[in-house]
C-alpha cells in the first residue's frame, strides 16, 4: 500500500476535500515553505508573508474543489492564489513594499548568525543587494523573476501562475534581467554574467 506522503499533491487534495486532515497536513507541508518564500521575496515583509501563506491555505480549505487539473499542478494553483492575494496587498497597502534603497533595519535571514570571513561578508551584501533590486522591480517583472530565478519554476509552470504565455514570460523575464543588471551594476562595470550569478547565489535570501 502506498504510504500518504507519496501521493502526489492531486491525490492529496483530492482526500482533503473528502475530509481527510491528515492529508491537508501532509499538503501543508510539503507546499507552505514555497508559497511563503515567494510571499517574503515579493513583499519584502515577513508579516505578510505569514498572512498570505496563511490566507492561501485557508482558500485551500474552503474552495479547493475549484482547482482543475486539466489547467496546471496544485503547485501552481497555490502559487496563483499566493500571487492574488500579495497582488491584494499591494494596492491595499502600499507601504507592505519597500521600494527605498536605504532601508537598514529589517533583519532577513542568512546562513551565519555571526560574523565571518570577508567572503561571507561579501555574500550577504550580495544578497542584500538583489534582495533591495527584486522588490524595486514594476510587480509584473518582479513576480517572473521570483518564480522563475527564486522559486525556479519553469517557464511553463510561470504562465500557469500568471495565467499569461509562456512567450510573454520569456519576454517579462528578459526584460526583468536587464533591469536587475542595471540596477545591480550602475557603473557599468558589472557583466551580465555576473549580475546572473548574484541572483543565483541570493535564492536563499527567503
Amino acid at each position: 500500500m502506498i504510504s500518504k506522503t507519496d501521493l502526489p499533491d492531486s491525490e492529496l487534495l483530492r482526500l482533503m476535500l473528502a475530509g481527510d486532515e491528515e492529508s491537508f497536513t501532509l499538503l501543508y507541508r510539503r507546499r507552505q515553505g514555497g508559497i511563503y518564500r515567494f510571499a517574503l521575496q515579493m513583499s519584502g515583509s515577513p508579516q505578510v508573508a505569514e498572512d498570505v501563506t496563511h490566507d492561501v491555505f485557508l482558500f485551500l480549505m474552503k474552495d479547493g474543489n475549484v482547482f482543475d487539473a486539466a489547467r496546471g499542478s496544485v503547485s501552481s494553483f497555490l502559487f496563483g492564489v499566493a500571487r492574488n492575494y500579495v497582488l491584494r496587498r499591494f494596492r491595499g497597502d502600499h507601504a507592505t513594499v519597500p521600494f527605498a534603497d536605504d532601508e537598514e533595519d529589517q533583519d532577513f535571514d542568512r546562513e551565519t548568525n555571526e560574523p565571518g570571513p570577508l567572503d561571507d561578508l561579501t555574500r550577504a551584501e550580495t544578497i542584500e543587494s538583489v534582495r533591495k533590486a527584486v522588490l524595486s522591480l514594476p510587480e509584473k517583472y518582479r513576480e517572473v523573476v521570483v518564480l522563475c530565478e527564486l522559486q525556479e519554476l519553469s517557464y511553463g509552470e510561470t504562465s500557469e501562475v500568471l495565467g499569461c504565455a509562456i512567450g510573454t514570460v520569456r519576454s517579462r523575464l528578459h526584460r526583468a534581467r536587464s533591469l536587475l543588471h542595471a540596477k545591480l551594476s550602475p557603473s557599468g562595470e558589472q557583466t551580465e554574467l555576473a549580475s546572473s550569478t548574484a541572483v543565483e547565489s541570493a535564492r536563499c535570501f527567503a
